[in-house]
């Protein structure tokens, strides 16, 4: 699959944005793809951070393995999925005049038995339909929580 790329402006300064992005575990509050999130073990941020992720698109369900190989503070996690399915993803935040710009970026390969390549034209777009509302949902919940203070 080619590299599927969605983005957000976030009506917040950068540390809140940062703050929300790099809670992991808080990640399927606001992913509808994501029901669930459990780490490998202790470590929660940062380079080498590992995480299974219950995915779910439709009516496919995946365990999907997570690797953190980048962290940058206030600017960019990547992750390298090292499960069934295979790729690599990438938030980045832009601080802009009118707040930050959130953009998810992923590249993945589907195993055979979720279709491979003859799954991956289709899914493109069907994963930067649910990321799209993914970042609309991030973006709300990180500008009601400011209007909340």
């Amino acid at each position: 699959m080619p590299p599927v790329s969605v983005s957000v402006l976030v009506d917040a300064p950068l540390d809140v944005v940062w703050s929300a992005v790099s809670d992991l575990a808080s990640h399927a509050e606001w992913m509808s793809d994501a029901e669930s999130i459990r780490f490998g073990d202790e470590q929660r941020s940062g380079v080498g951070t590992t995480m299974e992720v219950a995915t779910r698109v439709g009516p496919f369900r995946v365990s999907d393995w997570l690797v953190v190989p980048a962290w940058e503070e206030r600017r960019l996690i990547e992750i390298t999925h090292v499960g069934s399915i295979t790729g690599w993803g990438r938030f980045r935040l832009d601080p802009l005049a009118g707040g930050v710009r959130f953009t998810w970026t992923e590249q993945l390969r589907f195993p055979w038995w979720l279709g491979g390549p003859i799954v991956a034209w289709p899914a493109q777009f069907v994963l930067a339909t649910i990321w799209r509302r993914n970042l609309a949902r991030f973006a709300d919940k990180v500008e009601e929580s400011l209007s909340a203070q």
